[in-house]
């Protein structure tokens, strides 16, 4: 879709937030010794995917080492690990492993961004960071015409999705829509159903927060909604 195009080059040559400018610079000059060969990508990062998807994916931003290394979202760290295989077992993605630009990854029927397209400082950026980005997810929502589930990983994650959902729908009842694992909600003048999930980083998946049966059950889920 031309349009999607035209905005992901828009996205990706932003430079709204200072902070996370010199930041997502900073990673990539320091970067371990592990990924020494790497020509870091260093830039916002735009959503990628189906155009035709029916789910939409928002996580919060780009990982240090990961989205902001390889170039594209939930890819080469642990919870794009989670993440492409969650996706293929529910029949979303056409392989398990999502560790680079050209590794042959695609979604099916799904495409994923965020609320902040620069990784942030301890994974948290601030309130008009959000907003500065926000925008993007606003025109994504626009574009993206065959949408009919909204997964939000992480709280930030929601709060970001429903600050661009009052901007489309300021009529839709969005009231009461509070973040857990797996809660689904239908809100009335709102043509998506949303359902919000624990994001599948490291914090969550190595201290049991997050288990896999829980993980998958919110893929399986997304999957009856649509049926």
């Amino acid at each position: 879709m031309e349009e999607l195009k035209e905005l992901n080059e828009r996205i990706v040559s932003c430079s709204r937030c200072p902070r996370l400018v010199e930041f997502r610079r900073k990673v990539a000059e320091k970067r371990p010794r592990r990924y020494k060969g790497w020509n870091y990508w260093a830039k916002p990062l735009p959503g990628f995917g189906d155009p035709g998807a029916r789910l939409l994916i928002v996580g919060l931003a780009p990982a240090a080492h990961g989205g902001n290394r390889t170039g594209r979202m939930f890819t080469g760290d642990g919870s794009g690990d989670w993440l492409a295989r969650a996706l293929y077992e529910t029949g979303f993605a056409n392989q398990p492993t999502s560790t680079h630009k050209e590794d042959g990854f695609r979604l099916k029927d799904a495409y994923i961004t965020a609320v902040v397209r620069c990784v942030p400082p301890q994974n948290k950026p601030s309130s008009e960071e959000i907003e500065n980005c926000n925008p993007y997810l606003v025109e994504e929502l626009t574009l993206l015409k065959d949408l009919k589930v909204i997964l939000c990983l992480g709280s930030v994650a929601l709060r970001g999705t429903l600050k661009a959902l009052r901007k489309l729908y300021p009529e839709a009842g969005l009231k009461g829509i509070k973040f857990g694992h797996n809660r689904l909600y239908t809100p009335e003048g709102l043509p998506y159903t949303l359902i919000t999930s624990y994001h599948p980083s490291r914090q969550n998946t190595q201290t049991g927060r997050l288990k896999w049966e829980d993980w998958i059950g919110v893929f399986i889920r997304v999957g009856e909604v649509l049926e």
